[in-house]
């Protein structure tokens, strides 16, 4: 079905240095305009983040800080990119909560105004878990094709969660799964190490997340400022900050993590 537009529409997809909408920058910017007349244009920007790209960042769009070095900045081409959209309404996948804001950080940076008054923000993302509910209730329904009585009862709950684990075994066995970065695997299979390595995306260090193991095995920092890392040298660097952590309203066990990492540290010196 063709869109039905009174105005023209943009979507947006932008590649960044990170996923800290208040402090990471654009490197890639990509815009298609549909006019109503069904007219398609579009713009593409590479462009000088003007800080370092994160390593998990070049992991996933493949940037690098030598590809970028000579692009212009972001307040070089905020101008054109400004009146490509003006006017029009703005749609993506996951736009609401990231490109779209992030590309109004930008705007500001650069001084050029980013009214969204009289603009439709379209996510489609939210579409899809909208209308494909990602419920107990659903999944019960979906894979086992049947209805979930006493919803919300913990036994009901739960005997409904069992169930569902073993139609996705059935389901799923030999499918085959591309990741974000396209190294495809069958990881559905009957075997309890490999599902839960399968259903946690980051490997934790403490139960909350708070703090992950980077792909080099070491404890990193998944909040925060730091976000992304070394915990040990963070302490090294930032004695105060393990300080605040142990006085804020952190979970205990991620406090238990915290402590033994800084005493590890200490250990060695």
């Amino acid at each position: 079905m063709e869109l039905n537009l009174n105005k023209p529409i943009v979507f947006i997809d932008l590649e960044t240095t990170g996923l800290n909408i208040a402090t990471d920058r654009i490197i890639e910017l990509a815009a298609i305009k549909i006019e109503p007349n069904g007219v398609k244009t579009q713009l593409v920007e590479i462009v000088n983040p003007e800080r370092t790209i994160l390593p998990e960042s070049t992991a996933f769009h493949g940037f690098r800080d030598e590809d970028v070095k000579d692009k212009p900045t972001f307040k070089e081409i905020a101008v054109k990119v400004s009146n490509f959209i003006k006017g029009c309404d703005l749609a993506g996948y996951n736009s609401n909560k990231f490109d779209i804001p992030l590309l109004a950080e930008e705007f500001l940076r650069a001084g050029v105004d980013f009214d969204m008054k009289n603009r439709n923000l379209i996510d489609v993302q939210n579409i899809f878990y909208r209308m494909e509910q990602r419920t107990l209730k659903a999944a019960y329904r979906f894979y086992c094709n049947k209805d979930l009585v006493n919803a919300h009862s913990a036994l009901a709950d739960i005997e409904a969660t069992y169930e569902i684990l073993k139609a996705q075994l059935t389901k799923y066995d030999g499918a085959d799964f591309e990741d974000l970065f396209g190294k495809v695997s069958k990881p559905i299979v009957n075997d309890m190490k490999k599902i839960a390595d399968f259903t946690n995306f980051h490997k934790n260090a403490d139960l909350a997340g708070q703090i992950i193991f980077n792909e080099k095995g070491e404890e990193v920092f998944n909040f925060g400022k730091y976000k992304g890392k070394s915990v040990e040298k963070t302490f090294e660097k930032e004695p105060p900050y393990f300080d605040w952590i142990m006085n804020a309203d952190f979970p205990l066990y991620t406090k238990k993590v915290i402590q033994q990492i800084r005493l590890r540290k200490l250990n060695t010196k």
